[in-house]
């Protein structure tokens, strides 16, 4: 019962993080520096990797 709390809350956290990821690397100053530099910046890969890898080990313990 306690591993399918944890799931869900690693769910949530991990689908919020890839979506604050998203939104970064979506954001105008990324945008215009990506453009410029060809850079994604870090914070954006940390949120959609580290939320992707948070939600998959939250389905694995739901499991």
């Amino acid at each position: 019962m306690n591993n399918k709390y944890i799931g869900i809350v690693l769910i949530v956290i991990g689908v919020a993080l890839a979506v604050w990821g998203y939104n970064v690397y979506d954001s105008a100053g990324s945008q215009i520096s990506r453009t410029l530099s060809g850079d994604t910046p870090i914070e954006a890969w940390f949120g959609m990797v580290g939320g992707a890898i948070c939600a998959l080990i939250g389905i694995l313990k739901l499991k």
